[in-house]
């Protein structure tokens, strides 16, 4: 068996200070857009167990089992992104300072 023969590839990127600047504030908000949409998932599936996602008479009776597994679900979740959202906060003041 052969070795595999990887090219060389040596890209040219040719950013200016701004263009990085830019790219990295971008990134922050995209990752906090896409933490926005992981939030609202998790409070459309409390809202499902509730029953009070749709007007539909399609009510679920959630027992207490259920909601302590959903609440640990959420939390669970949201501990997640709050640990996301420290790293981000960092992230941000590092390009605050990249500013200054």
């Amino acid at each position: 068996m052969s070795q595999a023969n990887i090219p060389n590839i040596t890209p040219e990127i040719a950013i200016d200070r701004n263009d990085v600047i830019n790219l990295l504030l971008a990134s922050i908000a995209l990752e906090e857009l896409g933490l926005a949409h992981i939030i609202n998932a998790e409070g459309e599936k409390i809202q499902y167990v509730l029953g009070t996602l749709t007007d539909s008479s399609d009510m679920t009776n959630p027992n207490l089992d259920d909601l302590l597994t959903i609440n640990d679900s959420v939390q669970s979740t949201l501990e997640v992104i709050l640990k996301k959202e420290l790293l981000l906060q960092t992230k941000l003041k590092n390009v605050i300072e990249i500013i200054d």
